[in-house]
């Protein structure tokens, strides 16, 4: 804003201007930020780490099945000295375990193609070619190694092809990662199927997008989650259409997401995430002294708090509730304000109003956050913190893809991204 443009401004609206610059800066607890973006607190500030009071402890569990178990008695009795021979009855005291890794080195077989002279005619007959021989020399454990390494500890080539040499004394070069990585990547394509048509058959489904660089352009990584299904899917766009091409023509009972335009109207009924409004009310309760945002932020607490409890309650009991929380939340919205920053809220929340009690109609279906979503898009993020993005569109996509089969496997407890990645490549 220019001088000239201030001096045109009236005294009201200057001071207003002063008061939102005065206003502090957004932190993680109350917007949309990470975490990392915060300042951090002074030492003196700062809460202490450790356990906290009340914190109950936990100790490492003792292995059931040992490799190998010794025995240490004592050779003398301390008390009189004599000796204390091994066939005596013992009794164990306490057990105390040694962990470590095996030295781990490359297995490598060699196929041989033999040749002989047919002893009858005196043909020279060779042997057929191995199916070792086709393809590449790689195993399926060290694709899974790499697929992991690459995908879910978000090692850039440089990192990943140190990592092999030192770990494992193999030498491979940063084109033949990328090689080994696409062939991989390719074995995941029918798990990703499997997922994308449970998806378009569930009754709710869950959706967030954050942004990812893609051959150095700004591009987008989405997630759709439903309770049988987790898909990502890269895009350069973030557009609705991306819905609507994941989704072909299927509209679920119930969506869920941020109030963001793309995400809207894909279902039957939508449940805005709470935990996006909570973040916003709370940074109005911390900038301003207006008593509306404090009586958001305690509505928001009773939902919250209504939400843990909506499988144990009956559905006459839900619908009082409802209609309470509903009455409560009228008064509040047609509350008169004269903060500029209270009534951008009160209108935001408005324009949302019939989308924040859905979970409600369907007990233990609809969550009141996209916290599922996001926990699904974090690893996306990290990657994109450590390697700034994909060199190509394939890498994307096929890292989608993993995820994809990886995330939806655990679904079902015990499932690791490991164990799920080798199974795949071994298949």
């Amino acid at each position: 804003m220019s001088r000239s443009d201030l001096e045109r401004l009236s005294k009201e609206e200057l001071i207003e201007l002063v008061l939102r610059l005065q206003r502090p800066e957004k932190t993680s607890r109350t917007s949309s930020k990470p975490p990392s973006t915060d300042r951090k607190e002074q030492r003196e500030r700062s809460k202490p780490g450790g356990a906290k009071p009340g914190h109950e402890g936990h100790s490492r569990i003792i292995s059931s099945t040992p490799d190998e178990v010794v025995d240490h008695g004592p050779g003398q009795c301390s008390c009189c000295g004599a000796a204390l021979t091994a066939d005596l009855a013992t009794e164990t005291v306490s057990i105390h375990e040694q962990v470590d890794l095996p030295e781990v080195k490359p297995l490598v077989t060699q196929h041989r193609r033999l040749s002989v002279c047919c002893p009858t005619c005196g043909s020279r007959v060779t042997a057929p070619v191995p199916e070792a021989a086709r393809g590449t020399p790689f195993g399926p454990r060290l694709h899974a190694v790499a697929t992991y390494l690459k995908t879910f500890q978000a090692l850039s080539y440089e990192r990943l092809q140190a990592a092999l040499s030192d770990l494992f004394g193999l030498t491979l070069s940063q084109g033949g990662l990328m090689n080994l990585l696409w062939r991989a990547q390719g074995r995941f394509a029918e798990g990703q199927v499997r997922a994308v048509s449970s998806l378009r058959r569930a009754k709710v489904v869950a959706s967030d997008e954050t942004g990812v660089r893609i051959e150095g352009s700004n591009a987008y990584h989405w997630v759709f989650r439903s309770p049988e299904a987790v898909v990502h899917h890269a895009s350069p766009t973030r557009a609705a259409s991306v819905v609507r091409e994941m989704m072909d023509g299927h509209r679920p009972a119930v969506w869920l997401s941020d109030r963001y335009t793309a995400q809207q109207g894909h279902g039957a009924a939508h449940q805005t995430c709470l935990a996006h409004l909570a973040r916003d009310v709370a940074y109005a309760v911390e900038v301003s002294q207006d008593p509306v945002p404090w009586r958001l932020q305690l509505w928001l607490q009773a939902v919250f708090a209504l939400s843990g409890q909506v499988t144990t309650l009956a559905a006459s009991t839900l619908s009082a509730k409802r209609r309470t929380l509903e009455r409560q939340l009228a008064d509040i919205l047609a509350a008169a304000t004269s903060c500029d920053l209270t009534r951008a809220l009160q209108a935001k929340i408005s324009r949302a109003r019939e989308q924040l009690l859905t979970f409600l109609e369907h007990p233990g279906l609809v969550e009141a956050t996209n916290n599922g979503c996001e926990r699904a898009l974090r690893p996306a993020v990290i990657q994109r913190k450590v390697t700034n993005g994909y060199r190509a569109m394939w890498a994307a996509q096929g890292e989608a893809a993993i995820r994809t089969v990886v995330d939806t496997a655990r679904l079902t407890p015990g499932a690791t991204a490991f164990g799920t990645i080798l199974a795949t490549l071994s298949a």
